[in-house]
């Protein structure tokens, strides 16, 4: 479900479950960590993260993990560790990246997105919420107003608008995100070290406040959770109901 390739100092990391979006689950998100684990080891200077197929990443399994605290945290400790490897990433979106695999994207260093790909944030249609890091993040990414339109709005951001705000640094396919990978995968490794460090310091790590904290878990165990899970199954529009 992860496969890895490498040409002299650049390591190329592929979600492979294209009959399921390349959606994630426990082995998927396993095989991410162990990836970018043996590609610092083998000696990467650059590392470029890609889907096969027509999607990058649809997120997270909805037929179950996500729905699992266990899951969750697992997931959670891999982005913490994409975002900390100490050689940049480049997150190359070869189609949409919506939820985890936005998240997926915005622990990368940089991003290159094919012209059709687009980004979003459904979650509020299945009545689940994420977390502090992601909205800090996005905003980071894109600003407050386009964040608010993802979140809030559950408006997908699409290359070309990616561009225009910053969040997307170049419009390509995964040659081109290579090609770049290995011009970075030239430079001074402890410089590009350093700026990874200063960027990442934006404050999307720090401790929520509590009453946020709060916040997020009451719609993780809310009646609007439950129905969202049988509104899918059941093919139908959820009813939310805010409890």
């Amino acid at each position: 479900m992860i496969h890895s390739s490498s040409h002299d100092f650049v390591t190329t990391i592929e979600l492979d479950r294209e009959a399921k979006r390349n959606a994630l689950d426990e082995e998927m998100v396993a095989g991410l960590a162990d990836a970018f684990t043996s590609a610092v080891e083998d000696g990467a200077r650059a590392i470029v993260l890609t889907g096969r197929g027509s999607v990058f990443c649809a997120g997270a399994d909805l037929s179950g993990p996500v729905y699992d605290p266990q899951f969750l945290d697992k997931l959670v400790a891999t982005l913490q560790q994409i975002e900390s490897t100490p050689v940049p990433v480049i997150a190359a979106l070869n189609g949409a990246a919506l939820g985890a695999g936005l998240q997926l994207a915005m622990a990368a260093d940089l991003r290159v997105m094919v012209p059709e790909a687009l980004a979003g944030i459904p979650a509020a249609k299945i009545g689940v919420a994420v977390d502090e890091w992601t909205i800090r993040r996005l905003v980071s990414l894109v600003g407050s107003g386009h964040a608010r339109g993802m979140l809030i709005g559950c408006e997908p951001l699409t290359a070309d608008r990616a561009l225009s705000v910053g969040f997307a640094n170049r419009i390509g396919g995964l040659d081109e995100a290579q090609q770049w990978a290995a011009t970075i995968a030239s430079l001074a490794p402890l410089t590009l070290q350093h700026y990874k460090m200063v960027l990442n310091g934006d404050g999307a790590r720090d401790e929520a406040p509590a009453e946020r904290a709060e916040a997020m878990m009451r719609a993780w165990t809310s009646d609007d959770l439950a129905e969202g899970r049988a509104a899918r199954t059941e093919r139908r529009t959820p009813v939310f109901r805010g409890r």
